[in-house]
């Protein structure tokens, strides 16, 4: 989106079903008079016949509390009918349950409480098609949404596959549409850099976005573009740009991706995260605690410095920080979800990667050309299947973009106590990721592995709690085996045959399984 549409964004006024608003009067707010339901956004006053003006006090309602888009299920109702669009509307099941902003408990004052109790439920936001939304989210992903929204400092900690991405994006996205936020940083492990971006484009594609990377003039010019409300930096990236940081920027939001890094209050990313100038504070992590609830301090110490401290009692700290944190796991809200989720990771290649990938190309397309009408498809064959193994490891230099990204979903997993499966079509990536992923302590399944000591190797995993992963081979692994107890899969590569792959999945999703099963395809861009 160009900088031009922004500011078209920015100016637009929200109206539902080709209604627009009337002019707004902060001193009253408009219910319908037969009934008087949830009503109005923002205090506005609809012109229609049937409406009772309610007269209240001028509203007293600090920076700090909600503003929503001014689109309201009274609007959408009272709205004449529209020609059918183009596409089929965004499906809103009458089962689901209105699902509002949920105010903070530091919010004691009634006409606080009634501004929120006041604003429509998100689920007439999503279903007036005002906003586009690939698909309808869960139930608990709108309560994660309203969750976040009115919240400063705040902790979303759901399982990993639950969503944490598209709820923080989805808030984000709210705001900014309410004028509630101008600039927002997100700030996630280099890996995970891609996949931000592609659940941007997926829940906020009119939200454009900046990418800090490049050279120092460069990102310089990044951090102070202002055309890009969203910014998306790498832990890592800020070590280099320390002073920048410091020097005017301000961002009402910054949102924190595996907050679990700044757990450490005296490690230098938590201090750098911690002087960033900002309004609000987010934190993503699947494990708010890893090791001791000194964990849940370091990130608090990032959200409201000084609000918790390493000698509270555990159970007082649980009940201050119990507003600020909102956890949900699978088991929990299983009947939301489907069978099975798929997570497409999509990763770039590391600069050592793609200079490979390039000159293997080349000289592939080369050789195929010099072969003429005597190059087969098995010539064609080989030269995919050198690029695919390039994909997953540099020969050279062993630099791997996936096994980045792997490794950061394994830390998450093997914290949580859960265990994963990891596939890949060559025994020599296996043993690699043997490794270079040590301190995982993996267990092997492969065709190299002698048949006698497969079944002790399965055994071992599964009752082994310190054996949270296994590297195993399409071949020896698709079929035969049941691995119901494990709750993770990754495709580190992906197989010819989309058959075979279900058929590795299916050794962890099966009769027996005792949860959803979290399926994450690698994809190389």
């Amino acid at each position: 989106m160009n900088v031009n549409g922004w500011q078209s964004l920015q100016a637009w006024s929200w109206c539902a079903a080709g209604a627009p608003t009337a002019n707004i009067d902060i001193h009253t707010i408009t219910l319908p008079a037969e009934s008087l339901p949830e009503a109005t956004s923002r205090f506005e006053s609809l012109t229609r016949p049937g409406i009772l003006s309610v007269p209240l006090p001028p509203p007293r309602i600090k920076v700090k509390h909600f503003v929503f888009p001014t689109i309201t299920e009274l609007q959408v109702a009272l709205a004449p009918p529209v020609a059918a669009a183009s596409e089929p509307p965004v499906p809103v099941s009458q089962s689901r349950k209105a699902t509002h902003i949920r105010p903070p408990n530091e919010i004691i004052k009634l006409e606080d409480r009634l501004y929120y109790t006041l604003q429509p439920p998100l689920e007439a936001v999503i279903g007036s098609q005002l906003l586009h939304f690939p698909f309808h989210p869960f139930a608990y992903q709108l309560e994660g949404v309203a969750f976040l929204y009115p919240r400063y400092a705040a902790i979303l900690a759901d399982e990993m596959g639950l969503g944490k991405t598209m709820q923080a994006i989805t808030t984000i996205r709210l705001l900014l549409h309410a004028g509630e936020l101008r600039s927002a940083l997100v700030v996630c492990p280099k890996p995970l850099v891609t996949n931000w971006q592609r659940e941007f484009h997926q829940w906020a594609p009119e939200v454009p976005l900046a990418v800090i990377e490049g050279d120092q003039a460069k990102r310089r010019w990044q951090w102070q573009l202002t055309e890009s409300p969203v910014k998306i930096a790498n832990y890592e990236l800020l070590h280099r740009d320390r002073e920048l940081l410091t020097s005017g920027i301000h961002f009402d939001l910054v949102v924190l991706d595996e907050s679990q890094r700044i757990k450490n209050r005296s490690s230098t990313t938590s201090q750098i995260v911690r002087s960033i100038p900002r309004s609000r504070n987010w934190a993503l992590t699947g494990t708010p605690v890893e090791n001791s609830p000194d964990d849940l301090v370091g990130i608090f110490e990032f959200l409201s410095p000084g609000y918790l401290t390493p000698q509270m009692k555990p159970r007082r700290m649980g009940k201050l920080a119990s507003d600020y944190i909102l956890r949900r796991t699978k088991d929990k809200v299983l009947t939301e979800l489907p069978p099975k989720m798929f997570r497409d990771a999509d990763v770039t290649l590391t600069p050592e990667q793609r200079e490979t990938y390039r000159l293997a190309e080349e000289d592939g397309v080369l050789r195929l050309t010099e072969m003429g009408e005597g190059a087969t498809i098995q010539h064609v064959f080989e030269l995919v299947l050198r690029l695919k193994q390039i994909c997953n490891f540099d020969p050279a230099t062993g630099s791997s973009a996936k096994l980045e990204r792997l490794a950061a979903d394994l830390e998450e997993i093997a914290a949580s106590g859960q265990k994963a499966l990891v596939f890949s079509q060559w025994v020599k990536t296996l043993d690699v990721l043997g490794r270079r992923l040590a301190g995982f302590r993996p267990l092997a399944y492969h065709g190299g592995v002698a048949s006698r000591k497969r079944d002790d190797v399965i055994r071992e995993f599964k009752e082994d709690r310190e054996r949270p992963l296994l590297l195993i081979s399409y071949g020896a692994g698709s079929v035969g085996l049941n691995l119901q107890f494990a709750e993770y899969v990754f495709l580190f590569d992906r197989w010819w045959n989309p058959a075979v792959e279900d058929q590795a999945i299916n050794r962890v999703h099966r009769i027996g399984a005792t949860g959803p099963v979290t399926v994450t395809r690698f994809l190389a861009l």
